[in-house]
């Protein structure tokens, strides 16, 4: 096996840790805020606030990264992301811990982000071989959705155990882990930066804007993800916790299970693209996963009234993701210069992902003071959709969950014509 590569798999599985120890404060904190507030508002908020900072530092965070060592940025910026999981830790033992908290958290956190992901994108750039890059790319998938099975399991069970406290202070144990590993263990290449040393930072983000604009898919890709995730996040990745809890009777167990599967489902698809046994077609691998996974996802988890449907419909939306990010990761890697992948890497998330808060705020408002009121009245029209998602609350998030299925599908279906279309010129 390559050398860089038996390196990669360290950081890989040092930063899967943290990844673990992360999302099972992130699920501690939906049920704590959810069981404050009952509002699925509440829960969108904390999303709201960790991504708007991502989307306004990103443009910029890109040429910084690039003139720095990635090390030293994912170690400044995981040390600040634990910081404040240690403040959320004190307020919680303290008996302090209001919602403001966790917003504020959320920000800085969001803010750290920023740079910390362009770096170690691009980290990954210098530590995989180019042939090897689909296998990385499976391997993530695989370690993320592992942590999506894990982490409610641990989560509920500690949080019942000893409450949030006990969650944040593993959360900071895993923290250590990855950052003593990456210090220690892992040596990343760095490119000689001298050829950025007159540039500003202004300078950098319009040589990554003008990158795109000649590079059509490229550009295509990524102005096309971001409707994408403008649906995902409307109900998906936003409002399917308060759904589940809703219609569950605020059933965590329930929660976990869905989520478990969910993460089960990422796991099959990771280990099928790590096996390169599939398309290397970029477009096909994004535009018609993307379609399957809103066709058959949103629409039965919207029609489910169950955990055993939710579940299959959670493995059908899942399941299709990292066949996503491969595809992705093929085209930008391929296509993009080493010497300008973080500026690239930076742009791309400030585009792709600025629908992400628009989609987490108008989600939130739309389930609390538009669907789930409209579904209440039972007019002729809630009657009817009542005979495929059923009554009582949760009803209207689920309609939500039946329009971005028939819509996602319909746009990654039109996108993926679009963009064949350009790269066949």
């Amino acid at each position: 096996m390559n050398k860089k590569f038996k390196k990669y798999i360290v950081f890989w599985l040092s930063q899967s840790v943290s990844q673990l120890g992360s999302q099972m404060t992130g699920f501690a904190l939906i049920l704590w805020a959810y069981t404050q507030s009952r509002s699925a508002m509440t829960v969108s908020l904390m999303s709201f606030f960790n991504y708007i900072p991502y989307i306004l530092v990103s443009i910029a965070a890109g040429s910084f990264v690039d003139r720095h060592r990635k090390k030293t940025v994912m170690l400044v910026s995981d040390s600040v992301a634990a910081v404040c999981s240690a403040a959320v830790l004190l307020f919680s033992l303290s008996g302090a811990l209001r919602m403001y908290h966790i917003y504020a958290v959320n920000f800085v956190i969001g803010l750290m982000n920023s740079f910390q992901q362009p770096a170690s994108a691009v980290a990954m750039g210098k530590l995989v071989p180019e042939e090897k890059i689909a296998q990385a790319s499976g391997m993530n998938s695989f370690s993320s959705n592992l942590v999506m099975v894990l982490a409610p399991v641990f989560s509920a069970s500690l949080f019942a155990f000893g409450g949030l406290w006990i969650v944040l202070l593993v959360d900071l144990m895993s923290f250590a882990v990855a950052f003593f590993v990456l210090l220690l263990l892992i040596r990343i290449p760095q490119d000689d930066p001298a050829d950025m040393d007159q540039q500003s930072v202004f300078e950098g983000c319009g040589e990554g804007f003008s990158y795109l604009k000649r590079n059509r898919l490229i550009f295509t890709v990524i102005i096309t993800m971001a409707l994408l995730n403008f649906f995902s996040r409307l109900t998906y990745e936003n409002i399917l916790s308060p759904m589940i809890l809703a219609r569950s009777g605020s059933d965590s167990v329930a929660l976990g299970i869905v989520n478990a599967v969910m993460g089960a489902g990422g796991i099959v698809g990771g280990i099928l693209v790590a096996s390169g046994r599939f398309s290397k077609d970029g477009v096909k691998m994004i535009y018609l996963s993307a379609m399957l996974s809103f066709l058959l996802g949103d629409l039965l988890m919207g029609a489910g009234r169950g955990v055993i449907v939710w579940s299959f419909a959670g493995l059908m939306a899942s399941l299709p993701i990292p066949f996503i990010n491969a595809g992705q990761n093929l085209i930008l890697y391929r296509d993009v210069p080493a010497q300008l992948q973080g500026r690239i890497f930076a742009v791309r998330n400030a585009i792709q992902f600025s629908t992400i808060p628009v989609g987490i705020l108008i989600g939130g408002f739309l389930a609390d003071h538009v669907f789930e009121p409209f579904m209440r009245r039972q007019g002729a029209l809630a009657q009817f959709l009542s005979l495929i998602v059923g009554e009582g609350d949760g009803s209207g998030m689920a309609v939500m969950f039946l329009c971005t299925g028939i819509l996602g599908s319909l746009f990654s279906f039109l996108f993926y014509l679009s963009s064949t279309g350009k790269k066949t010129k």
